[in-house]
């Protein structure tokens, strides 16, 4: 276990941002828990449903002024605030990592793709561009031209979940603003802090308060948020079973979703083993496996499985496990315990239908040890769902058009991993992976925030990313213009 860092705590709150208000007094108040310790260290006050209705509105009002502020002033605050992000990323990551139990290794890099997202989001709030299509094309437009333009939708409900706090956050209200909306925000009741530190940050950067009201609350205050007319495009990042509920409230209105995944790497038997398993070790387990790309199925050659099996045992026995807060941890907590609580018992119940428990399969508190488990049976929790946790299994194979059907025989379709020498046969893999992103000689967890992220299946619709989320939330408007004969 990685030594525990102690520092005094001082309690911090989260408040719902309504109509341009902090909002204390009269709300339900529930105290917030480090996962690694069980230490308060905050509080969260909830909206009411009053408070929702009011910030449905004050987003409604708001938005023609939004939209007319110059995209160059919304790249200026963007920009700034990215800037600020920067230079606060030490206390942020820790805010992170005191409130979720994320390792600081994880957290540092979550911030510093925060301040990415956010110059991203910058300057595509100056690349709004259109085009112009002369009417001649068509007999009856003789004497025509008509020019696009991208407009503003209105307003953005943006959901948003626990695992990766603040830059999840940044993906929804950077591109949004960035295209000129208003955004009604409800963050994770897990992680409200840090959403409460990261609005904070964007008022000080000049972002006009009336941009985002941010609603504090649970599954009605959602629900609530997403069948209202007065929003036009819903982008939430979660789970299938909410994802489900989301369009079945929606109504008219556009859905984005970022979902789950049950990521698949494949390891061809000319790949370097060496190479494989130290990225699989590195990007099954962070963030304690709390990524919907995190590797989770691993199918190996036959011919090269037990060498892989010992090569990833040893790496995965590396990793330090311990308190978020400490430079030298890898793998920080789950979320809560009872989450930890539930991977262990997928790790039972894998082990009882026939998996080789490799490595870890114990638990302290909300730490699960970084888990390794041998061909477990296809019914496995562990295979056809998502894990969301510290496991990884590893898979035998006999030739690739196995391995590739195996992949693709999961109802999510989000990224996947191919390593191999052999250029035809990764392109061959790439090209019938059922998902929205493949990783060649590298695993499928590895995105970079300009790139388009996003799934088929129950993985979700649409593509996150500044440039590819703005298209997103802006309208195409035409005007045409008829000349005189």
């Amino acid at each position: 276990m990685a030594e525990k860092v102690i520092e005094k705590v001082t309690l911090k709150q989260a408040k719902p941002f309504v109509n341009g208000e902090w909002l204390l007094d009269g709300r339900d108040k529930i105290e917030v828990k480090s996962p690694y310790t069980g230490e308060v260290v905050g509080e969260q006050y909830l909206a009411t449903m009053d408070d929702v209705e009011v910030a449905l509105q004050s987003a409604f009002e708001s938005k023609k002024e939004i939209g007319a502020i110059p995209a160059y002033k919304r790249a200026e605050i963007l920009k700034r605030a990215a800037d600020l992000l920067h230079e606060r990323r030490e206390s942020f990551a820790k805010l992170i990592s005191l409130e979720l139990g994320k390792p600081l290794k994880n957290t540092l890099d979550e911030v510093a793709r925060s301040v990415e997202t956010l110059q991203l989001s910058g300057e595509e709030a100056k690349r709004l561009t259109g085009e112009s299509m002369p009417g001649d094309a068509s007999e009856r437009g003789t004497g025509a031209i008509a020019t696009t333009f991208r407009v503003p939708v209105g307003v953005i409900a943006a959901i948003t979940p626990f695992n990766a706090p603040l830059n999840l956050v940044c993906h929804k209200i950077g591109p949004a603003f960035a295209g000129g909306n208003a955004v009604v925000l409800k963050p994770a009741p897990q992680t409200s802090l840090i959403a409460t530190a990261l609005l904070e940050l964007f008022h000080e950067a000049g972002m006009p308060q009336n941009t985002v009201n941010m609603i504090l609350g649970g599954v009605e205050a959602g629900q609530a948020i997403v069948k209202d007319d007065r929003v036009n495009v819903i982008s939430f990042t979660g789970g299938t079973v909410a994802a489900r509920n989301i369009t079945d409230l929606a109504g008219m209105k556009k859905v984005l979703l970022e979902l789950g995944g049950n990521a698949a790497t494949i390891v061809h038997e000319d790949a370097d083993l060496a190479r494989a398993a130290s990225m699989c070790a590195r990007t099954g387990y962070s963030n304690s496996g709390q990524s919907c790309i995190s590797v989770q199925r691993i199918y190996v050659h036959k011919a090269v499985v037990s060498d892989f099996k010992e090569l990833l045992k040893t790496e995965v026995e590396k990793l330090k496990v311990g308190d978020p807060l400490s430079k030298e941890t890898d793998v920080g907590t789950l979320v809560d315990e009872n989450a930890a609580d539930r991977i262990i018992n997928w790790i039972d119940l894998a082990v009882e239908a026939g998996a080789e428990l490799v490595t870890g399969g114990k638990k302290n508190g909300a730490n699960v040890q970084p888990t390794v488990l041998f061909n477990p049976p296809k019914k496995a929790n562990v295979v056809c769902q998502e894990v969301f946790g510290p496991i990884v299994s590893i898979l035998p194979y006999e030739d690739i058009e196995e391995a590739i059907v195996e992949a693709n025989d999961s109802d999510f379709g989000l990224q996947a991993g191919i390593f191999t020498n052999q250029l035809d046969l990764a392109y061959k893999a790439a090209k019938t992976l059922e998902v929205g992103g493949v990783v060649i000689n590298g695993t499928s967890n590895y995105r970079l925030d300009h790139w388009p992220y996003g799934g088929v299946k129950n993985s979700g619709i649409g593509r996150e990313g500044p440039r590819f989320a703005i298209e997103d939330m802006t309208e195409t408007k035409m005007i045409v213009l008829q000349l005189p004969e």
